[in-house]
């Protein structure tokens, strides 16, 4: 089924992307206006890192207490991108097979790959996107 196809036939190629200088409070903005649950973090034309939704909730009182929303707000003005995002993310080619993506997210904890080649970034999958697929192809 997916032995050899690519992973470009997949992966979101519309990425939104963030540059690591810029404000963890605009990452959050842009995670909500896209609606999108991974960031590759850019720094010039390199990845060199990804921020996931679930690396800001873990940050986030709002959603344990009442009424904590400005708590939220101080400590994220607190943080830098570069503090709270994953660094060094494993990344992949755009003509790696499906199957070496599904065998990365079944064996190690990433829900998204970010797709680069030639050191800029192309795309990115998820976990989404290979189950979509295969969904399609049962």
């Amino acid at each position: 089924m997916f032995k050899n196809e690519p992973v470009r036939s997949i992966m979101t190629k519309e990425v939104f992307t963030i540059d690591e200088d810029d404000k963890l409070q605009d990452a959050i903005k842009l995670i909500k206006r896209k609606k999108i649950r991974h960031l590759p973090v850019m720094k010039g034309k390199r990845v060199v890192g990804i921020l996931s939704r679930s690396d800001i909730d873990r940050l986030s009182f709002g959603a344990l207490f009442e009424n904590q929303e400005s708590a939220d707000d101080a400590m994220l003005n607190m943080l830098s991108i570069s503090q709270v995002m994953t660094s060094k993310p494993r990344i992949i080619q755009s003509d790696q097979s499906i199957q070496d993506v599904a065998e990365i997210f079944a064996k190690e904890e990433y829900h998204a790959l970010p797709v680069v080649d030639n050191w800029q970034c192309q795309g990115i999958v998820t976990t989404t996107d290979v189950i979509t697929y295969l969904l399609k192809h049962l």
